[in-house]
């Protein structure tokens, strides 16, 4: 049920985004324990100028390939949240040699009532999920 949205620079090959896609997903189920095909990802690309990520002091110098990641997902425990972070930087760096230091990730919290996946129905609520 996480959705995940993907913002980057505008630049990258469709091939490259697909294997974001398919790492970000697969380190989610694996980490998030989801059901396989519970598959929900948006990518937004932008100007070089529509992204500020800076280092919130932390020292940490970002180029133009970073990517921030936003996860919309039911509470998590926080082993399940660093293992998250962890596997997700691990898998793009291995897989497509991505700095670690331009990966940020955010999980925003809700629940099961939050969600609609169409005709405006409460599917959680419901008993349909």
């Amino acid at each position: 049920m996480p959705l995940i949205k993907i913002d980057m620079i505008k630049g990258r090959s469709k091939e490259e985004i697909l294997d974001i896609l398919d790492i970000s997903y697969n380190v989610m189920l694996e980490t998030f324990d989801a059901p396989l095909g519970d598959r929900y990802q948006i990518v937004n690309q932008h100007e070089d100028y529509e992204m500020q990520i800076l280092d919130t002091g932390l020292g940490v110098e970002r180029t133009n390939e970073v990517l921030v990641f936003t996860l919309i997902t039911r509470p998590r425990t926080k082993e399940q949240k660093t293992n998250f972070y962890s596997k997700l930087v691990e898998q793009l760096y291995k897989n497509l040699n991505l700095r670690e230091e331009d990966i940020m990730i955010s999980l925003v919290e809700n629940s099961d009532e939050d969600w609609s996946f169409f005709k405006g129905e409460a599917q959680f609520l419901n008993g349909a999920l």
